[in-house]
């Protein structure tokens, strides 16, 4: 297990989650991709292909916004990674590490 922090779309918090390393991250959309099946940041989100974090959360460092954020993870069908179809302005790819 490693911690990953990430930051809310809409206000900036950063929120820490803890999860498997095999788990590679795609983005961070304020929307949930149209596809994902998005599991809660407090469960075991093993199986998910993405994850809901609610800014202000217990796993938020500080005050949020209080809106729901959607990590989303790599997802592959057929053995090619599928392509979410969002704008670029919707996605952020400035993952803490």
């Amino acid at each position: 297990m490693v911690d990953v922090s990430y930051y809310c779309p809409r206000c900036g918090a950063v929120a820490e989650l803890e999860r498997d390393a095999y788990l590679e991250d795609k983005c961070v959309t304020a929307e949930p991709l149209e596809g994902w099946t998005y599991e809660d940041a407090y469960e075991d989100f093993e199986d998910g292909e993405g994850v809901v974090i609610v800014c202000g959360a217990e796993e938020t460092d500080g005050e949020g916004c209080g809106e729901p954020y959607y990590l989303s993870f790599v997802k592959f069908e057929n053995g090619e990674e599928i392509d979410p179809r969002v704008s670029a302005d919707e996605v952020r790819f400035d993952f803490l590490r």
